[in-house]
């Protein structure tokens, strides 16, 4: 009954759109009105950040049944939105049309015959994606995309796959259980009793909203009381407004892309509620400010539960970080690539910090952020090297690399790829022991 009603309201009461580039004068303006229900603000926010527009300002209220928002945003460029297609759609997304299609923008699987989903979390160590890139070219397996993030000595991937032969997704359930089996012996290493998860599907998910669940999931946000790079983190505050009834949470960082979203998507998750939110991210550093209360109507009640809010927002924000010299490569897709330029990176002794990988009609377009593995500024001759072993033309190096600053050695939490092992040896498949 309850779904009954809901669609009966926006039906009664359809979202409306505005977006109007004369209103401000160096951001677009767009204006969403909406029935209120929980998560409509991270379904907004999610439209226009897959977008890939900045939000440079927001105003959000959703007291009773009505979500009200204004979203000052810009392109890549700092310049307003003026494309039409993309105008358009915003319009469709957010507008009358997207009444009954918002489950199309959540988390859920969606059944995909083009590629297989694979999903894994564990703890990171030197070498660990390279070794299963490695197991899924022996499996005859070729990632068309994938997204990894490092966190607190956490690793979190989605990965796209596709059968070597067919290019189409592995539906053989036997072969899948054997890709499940070996990926998570994978991510236990040798040590047993750590935490890892691996799972298989066929379907489509968001995927940055679901590395935010998995990351959640395996409780990235918790650190050891290390107060050493507390200077680095985000500052969260969080005060009840008795007043009210409102937990204000209060966050100040350096601005970057899809802040928002990371911020919206964690408090959305955690089950909590935005009242009134007010942004400002027009300079380098971003202001947030939320009125919050849980779903079950209450603001934050401990100390405990505060200290858990603080921590996973600082975690949200953190995941994304990108440490490190940026490195884009574009090429001709074929099986295997992502397992070669993880091993040549590793033997160069340099360790990844987070990388997006995907495949655009045949090309493979990656985006790396490495760091040497000893914590020193990387030797622009060892990027030389690189770049002449892969190809000048296919390897960019966006940054400079004289101009990275040192990070401790031995740090625990940036061995995604590794460069301490310069072994082209990725795996002993005979070794892997069956999991159960």
């Amino acid at each position: 009954m309850d779904d009954e009603y809901e669609k009966l309201f926006r039906r009664l009461n359809p979202p409306r759109v505005v977006i109007d580039n004369e209103a401000c004068k160096n951001a677009t303006v767009i204006r969403a009105d909406s029935a209120n229900k929980h998560g409509i603000l991270l379904e907004v926010v999610q439209v226009l950040t897959d977008l890939n527009l900045i939000i440079t300002k927001a105003y959000i209220s959703s007291d009773g049944g009505w979500f009200m928002d204004v979203f000052n945003v810009t392109d890549q460029n700092g310049n307003k939105v003026t494309d039409e297609g993309i105008l358009d759609y915003i319009q469709k997304s957010l507008g009358p049309d997207a009444c009954f299609s918002s489950c199309m923008r959540s988390v859920g699987v969606i059944p995909s015959l083009d590629h297989t989903a694979i999903e894994l979390t564990g703890s990171d160590r030197p070498g660990l994606l390279s070794e299963v890139c490695a197991v899924l070219t022996h499996l005859k397996c070729n990632v068309v995309s994938a997204e990894v993030w490092t966190h607190n000595a956490r690793a979190a991937a989605v990965m796209h796959v596709t059968d070597e032969e067919t290019g189409c997704a592995v539906t053989n359930p036997e072969r899948l259980s054997r890709i499940k089996e070996l990926l998570c012996n994978l991510l236990k290493g040798s040590n047993k009793s750590s935490a890892a998860k691996t799972v298989v599907s066929h379907g489509i998910t968001h995927t940055e909203r679901r590395l935010h669940q998995m990351m959640f999931a395996d409780r990235d946000y918790e650190r050891a009381d290390d107060a050493s790079d507390e200077k680095q983190r985000p500052k969260v505050n969080v005060v009840n407004w008795y007043d009210k009834d409102y937990s204000v949470v209060t966050i100040r960082s350096k601005d970057r892309p899809k802040l928002l979203f990371d911020t919206v998507c964690t408090l959305t998750d955690m089950q909590y509620v935005v009242f009134h939110a007010n942004i400002d991210a027009e300079g380098p550093e971003a202001y947030q400010e939320y009125y919050i209360r849980h779903v079950d109507g209450c603001p934050v009640k401990s100390d405990a539960e505060r200290e858990r809010v603080i921590q996973c927002l600082e975690a949200a924000i953190e995941r994304r970080v990108s440490e490190g010299l940026k490195l884009e490569l574009c090429t001709t897709d074929r099986v295997g690539l992502l397992s070669d330029v993880t091993r040549i990176f590793r033997e160069n002794s340099l360790t990844v910090t987070r990388a997006e990988v995907t495949t655009k009609a045949g090309q493979a377009v990656n985006t790396f952020y490495v760091r040497d593995a000893s914590g020193y500024p990387i030797d622009s001759k060892t990027i030389d090297s690189i770049r002449q072993e892969i190809g000048q033309a296919i390897l960019k190096v966006k940054g400079n690399p004289e101009d990275l600053k040192p990070v401790p050695q031995g740090s625990a939490t940036k061995f995604l790829f590794g460069g301490l092992f310069k072994s082209r040896s990725f795996v002993n498949f005979g070794l892997v022991r069956s999991y159960s």
